[in-house]
Formats: structure tokens, C-alpha cells, sequence
């Protein structure tokens, strides 16, 4: 069964990067019929940052990534914190201690800064630690048994470091990147248990993923460098690895560099999924829900950074996301971050969701705004404006003239709109449209248009200065539209509001 993980640390926000990869993880499990699973690695607690799991699980839960496994719903092959899991780590550390494959090191911060100047002096093109240094080192290599068993025994501090072998030509098959090739002599002896007592991420991994019958690894671009270390371990453990597939990096918007917070601070757009407020700060920062966007539009956008369906489609629901996906498609250099085009996907799955969806989202912002109106009219915005929004906020700073007078009046479109004669024609107008009785949409298009001739004016002479008075600025639906919507006595009192307005201002 084809088994996968996601497998975040809880040391802050989950980045758009991290929700990604657990997005291909879900992708690929529900295209294979496998299983999705959650899992916390919080065993550097150094970093560990409060709130900062429910954060991670509240982001899945918001753009519908359901796990079969987890911290929070539990499943076989638990516990799914590491934290918990720390005696089965202990015990295959033991493991490789035993059969050669890893070692005590009791080496200071100031020893291993020593020999790593002492490489620097001999301009040694690397300084590592590793079969070529550890014989100069304080470890159960150079120490005697009886030492090694002293010093843990007085409570010296010390790690477990994997044994690296000597120039050992590690060759692994990556599904994204083919054959990845190292020499082991580039590589130093990891620590994989720490002096705290907690394993390192390298130990844990590789642990939980063989319990946990983890078929496919699919992480990202970053680790790639442990992949050598990694793939010897299961050989020490004589375990069969899992196939390994390393997704790209999510890049900048100009192309160079990693996508960061830095990156959305600069030019205005967010990184992280949900609000996410900083506990040593209290800084909050904006997450793609409350900027606005649909779960079905981020799922949308991250799927298709750095995958693509080999065809021009771009717009996709979940279940043809899951149809489609393969690990063969995912490219291996890194995919660009537009925000421009991220609103454009929002904006595509706002016109997508029935009118019935959009009120339901819309009604509560209506009233945070104070407002109170009537379903069926507010609906009816909605099918006026719904081709002209990408957030579903939107529908309130674009239309708020649907629900309240005109405050005050765009001062460049006035400019244009309101000349010196404009006020005459307009109260003529507003005589006019007093004597209509079907105020229709239709019905006030045919009779404005031959009023207007009739007077021999232009259109931009009429339409737009009343346009104007109707919401304020003069960009906006279908204008006869919006007059039947609004009703003729709410047209005729803004009509004489913007005479007055301006005969006030002088013009």
C-alpha cells in the first residue's frame, strides 16, 4: 500500500512551501488509493513554539487535506509526536552503536572549534568531522571502553554521531531527479542523538518512516543533502528504504531566491496559510484566509507550482487535481511565486461558486460593516459584481454604493464627469426619470438613450457624471442595471445629493 508522510515541525508558521509538499503527499496517496499521514517532529524544543502544531493542523484542515493518521485522530502506527516516541528511538540508536554503525562523542563546543581551525590552517577544503578528523577527537574510537563507560556513567555530556564510511560512492534514485551521486568523504558524521537527550531529525526520520510503513518520501528541495546519510542508514539498520521524490523550491516573485516572509512584507501578499500571530512579538501576520482567499483557489495555485498536467488547464478542483497528479510531472528547478496570477486563481474560483455560496460568504461582512439588506437584493449585487471581484471582500469595497449613499465623490472622476453645466442637465434627467414607470433595466436604457439624443448631447455627458451620483466613482456594472436595482426613489435622491454636492463645491 502506498503509505506517505507530512511531517512539519512545530517551530512556527507553516509556510505556503510546507503546505505544498503536504498537498503532493495528499495528491499522490488519494491518486494510489494509499494513505495520508500526519506527523509532528518536534524534537528540537529548542525551537519548539507554542500553538504552533494546532497551527499547522488548522491550516490542513482549512484547505481540506483530511490525514487518515495523526496526532489528533490517531491510527496503527502511533504515537505521531516524535516527543512521544523518544524510548523507540533510544532503542535503534542503541542498535547501531552496537553493530558499528554509530559512536559516543564527547568533544566540546571549543574542541570541535579547534580542529575545524586547525583544518582552516591546513586549508583543508573541508572541514568535517569524519573518519579523516575523528581519530583526533574524544570519542569511543580514540577512548578506551572503560572511559566511554566512565564519563556517561559522571553524566558527561556527549552525542551519538553516525559512523560515515571512507570513500564510499553512495549512489540513490530520486523519482523527480534521477540518479543523485556523493562520495561519503564529503560527508561529515551526523550527530543523530543530541545531548538533550532527543534524537535528531536524521535518527527519527528514518525510524518512524520504516514503523510507519512509509512507501514514498516526498519532501522538499532542501533535503536533498541528506539524502546519502539517510539512504545509509536504512542499509545500516538493514532496512528497504522508501522511494524518495524532492520537490523544487517555491521561489521569489522575481525568480531568484526562496519565497520568504520578508518576500510578502515587501510586496503584499502572504505566505502562510492562516493569521499567525508571533508569540515573542505579538506581530499578526495575514494568512491567505483572511486575505480573502478560497481554500479551493490556494490548493489551486500551489498545485501548480512546480507540477503541470502536460495540457493548457490551469483552473482545477481537487478531485482533478487528484486524477491527474504524478510525481513524474513535478519538475526539478524551482517554480516561480506570482501574486498577480495567485488573485487571478482566486478570482477564476470565486466565478466558479454559485451565487447561493458567494451570499453565504458575503452576509457576514455585511454585517460587520453594520449593514442589514434583504437576501434576495444582496444576490442580486452579487450576479451584478461577481465578474468584477477576486476577493469576496470585494463585493463590499467595490459595491458598498448598493448598500449606502455616496460619502463623497472621486475627485479625478469628478474632474472629468462634472462640468460647468452638468448640475442643468442633471436635474433635468432626474425629471425625467421621475415620469418613468417601468424602471427596468431595459426599459431605462431605451428611454435614456433617446433622451439623450433628443437633447442632442453625448452620452459621456449624461451617462457618466449620473453614473457618478448613482455609486461615487464612475467604474462599475452595467448602469441600467444598477439604476432598476437601485429603484427609482433611491436614484432620484442621489441624483439631487451630487447637485447639491457640487453646486456647493462651486462647479
Amino acid at each position: 500500500m502506498v503509505r506517505v508522510r507530512f511531517a512539519p515541525s512545530p517551530t512556527g508558521p507553516l509556510h505556503i512551501g510546507g503546505l505544498r509538499t503536504a498537498l503532493f503527499n495528499y495528491l499522490f496517496s488519494r491518486k494510489n488509493n494509499g494513505k495520508f499521514i500526519l506527523r509532528i517532529e518536534d524534537t528540537d524544543q529548542q525551537r519548539y513554539v507554542p500553538g504552533a502544531e494546532q497551527y499547522i493542523i488548522d491550516s490542513l484542515n482549512w484547505v481540506g487535506l483530511k490525514y487518515d493518521e495523526g496526532p489528533d485522530v490517531g491510527g496503527d502506527f502511533g504515537p505521531y509526536r516524535q516527543s512521544e516516541r523518544l524510548d523507540i528511538y533510544k532503542k535503534y540508536v542503541q542498535q547501531l552503536i552496537d553493530n558499528g554503525w554509530a559512536y559516543y562523542a564527547f568533544d566540546t563546543p571549543e574542541e570541535l572549534e579547534q580542529m575545524r581551525q586547525r583544518l582552516r590552517e591546513q586549508k583543508s577544503p573541508v572541514q568535517l568531522y569524519n573518519h579523516l578528523t575523528r581519530g583526533d577527537m574524544k570519542n569511543s574510537f580514540t577512548l578506551p571502553e572503560h572511559e566511554v563507560k566512565q564519563l556517561i556513567e559522571k553524566g558527561t555530556p556527549y552525542v551519538i554521531r553516525f559512523n560515515m564510511p571512507a570513500n564510499q560512492e553512495i549512489v540513490v534514485y530520486d523519482i523527480i531527479r534521477g540518479e543523485v551521486k556523493v562520495n561519503s568523504d564529503t560527508l561529515d558524521d551526523k550527530i543523530l542523538f543530541k545531548s538533550d537527550g532527543f534524537p535528531t531529525y536524521h535518527l527519527a526520520n528514518i525510524v518512524d518512516d520504516h514503523l510507519m510503513q512509509i512507501s514514498h518520501v516526498i519532501r522538499g528541495e532542501e533535503w536533498l543533502p541528506s539524502l546519502p546519510l539517510h539512504w545509509l542508514l536504512y542499509k545500516a539498520f538493514g532496512w528497504e528504504p522508501p522511494k524518495f521524490a524532492h520537490l523544487p523550491l517555491i521561489l521569489k516573485p522575481t525568480g531568484k531566491g526562496k519565497l520568504s516572509k520578508r518576500d510578502g512584507d515587501k510586496m503584499g501578499f502572504p505566505v502562510y496559510p492562516l493569521d499567525w500571530k508571533d508569540p515573542n512579538t505579538g506581530e499578526i501576520i495575514r494568512g491567505y484566509r483572511e486575505w480573502g482567499y478560497l481554500p479551493e483557489a490556494v490548493v489551486n495555485i500551489l498545485a501548480l507550482l512546480g507540477w503541470n498536467p502536460g495540457t493548457d488547464q490551469e483552473i482545477f478542483t481537487i478531485d482533478e487535481l487528484i486524477e491527474q497528479f504524478s510525481l513524474e510531472r513535478v519538475q526539478k528547478h524551482g517554480a516561480r511565486f506570482d501574486p498577480e496570477k495567485a488573485k487571478w486563481f482566486n478570482q477564476q474560483h470565486l466565478k466558479r461558486k454559485s451565487d447561493d455560496e458567494l451570499l453565504e460568504l458575503f452576509m457576514p461582512i455585511l454585517e460587520n460593516q453594520g449593514i442589514k439588506a434583504e437576501r434576495d437584493y444582496v444576490k442580486r449585487v452579487i450576479q451584478l459584481l461577481k465578474e468584477r471581484v477576486e476577493f469576496i471582500e470585494d463585493f463590499w469595497t467595490k459595491g458598498s454604493y448598493f448598500f449606502e449613499r455616496p460619502k463623497d465623490y472621486d475627485p479625478k472622476a469628478a474632474k472629468k464627469a462634472w462640468k460647468q453645466n452638468t448640475s442643468e442637465i442633471m436635474l433635468e434627467l432626474k425629471d425625467f426619470l421621475s415620469q418613468i414607470q417601468d424602471f427596468s433595466s431595459k426599459n431605462l436604457e431605451e428611454q435614456l438613450k433617446n433622451w439623450v439624443e433628443q437633447k442632442q448631447l453625448s452620452f459621456s455627458k449624461v451617462f457618466t457624471p449620473l453614473r457618478l451620483a448613482i455609486q461615487g466613482n464612475t467604474a462599475g456594472p452595467h448602469l441600467f442595471d444598477m439604476l432598476e436595482l437601485l429603484g427609482k426613489q433611491e436614484v432620484l435622491i442621489r441624483i439631487d445629493n451630487a447637485i447639491k454636492h457640487f453646486s456647493q463645491s462651486g462647479k
